[in-house]
């Protein structure tokens, strides 16, 4: 079974979300727990909690189904010390949220070297991150999201995240997102050979670490390295491999989230997609 969704606003309080994943006819969502380009935030309140877990009970989300992202100003690969340690707290800091909300992943991009340290370097400065992170909290799985390598972004080739996974103590608690958009940039055809990709993923990082995916199209041309979201059917990648995606029994059971750049039609995306499924 294909869990399809977007992910929604959590303005009000995270307890709106699941009403407006509902909204939208979402069997899945992605939320933000916090404001995604602040550093600190208040608490989540025990009655905002107890909202958001019994309305998720009342549309039939479970924890499976909930693909929560975390703030964008954190780098836990930064090469500076205190600039990694501020991350690693905010990164803790969202771990802590979502076992309060009884969600059991996390996602979030790996980090970045700057240009100043090297790419092995970084991806061990990440690791060590998330191992310290994973042993400051229980239940949470920390969701590595490939990216589309803009800048001197790391994770946009599958040999970087298993590098990452192969350095992670607890491998019950790390897992891989892939957006459709970040892989068709990075170099990844898609749309000629979307079998095809899926079956590199299993080879270098294996397909017990697959958590979930974003469903984007991409502006941006293949290789050309640029995050660059689209409608589905709207940019460069096209409706096939979507609907290939959805007929593939390999990923069943994971949170399928639209970050697509017009929210007005998520409905209609998501209804698309859920008619691939079944077809």
């Amino acid at each position: 079974m294909k869990y399809i969704g977007a992910h929604v606003s959590a303005a009000g309080g995270v307890e709106n979300a699941p009403v407006r994943a509902h909204e939208i006819g979402a069997t899945a969502f992605a939320l933000f727990t916090k404001n995604q380009r602040q550093w600190r935030a208040k608490p989540l309140t025990e009655a905002s909690i107890e909202l958001f877990k019994s309305r998720c009970a009342d549309y039939g989300y479970g924890a499976g189904q909930i693909l929560p992202h975390d703030s964008y100003l954190i780098n836990l690969g930064h090469p500076d010390i205190d600039k990694r340690q501020q991350s690693l707290d905010a990164f803790i800091d969202e771990l802590q949220r979502c076992q309060q909300l009884g969600i059991d992943r996390l996602n979030f991009h790996p980090g970045s070297h700057l240009r100043i340290l090297s790419e092995t370097e970084c991806l061990a400065r990440i690791a060590d991150s998330i191992n310290f992170a994973l042993a400051q909290t229980q239940g949470v799985i920390a969701v590595l999201e490939n990216t589309a390598g803009q800048g001197s972004n790391l994770g946009y080739r599958h040999e970087q995240l298993a590098e990452i996974i192969d350095r992670v103590e607890d491998k019950d608690r790390i897992g891989v997102c892939l957006d459709t958009c970040h892989a068709y940039s990075a170099g990844y055809d898609l749309k000629q050979d979307c079998s095809g990709f899926i079956d590199d993923f299993i080879r270098v990082v294996g397909l017990r670490y697959l958590k979930g995916m974003h469903l984007n199209d991409s502006k941006a041309k293949l290789g050309q390295r640029l995050d660059r979201h689209h409608s589905l059917g709207q940019g460069e990648i096209g409706w096939l491999p979507f609907q290939q995606l959805m007929q593939d029994p390999r990923l069943d059971g994971i949170p399928f989230i639209l970050e697509t750049i017009q929210p007005e039609i998520w409905p209609q995306e998501i209804a698309q997609l859920k008619a691939f499924s079944v077809a």
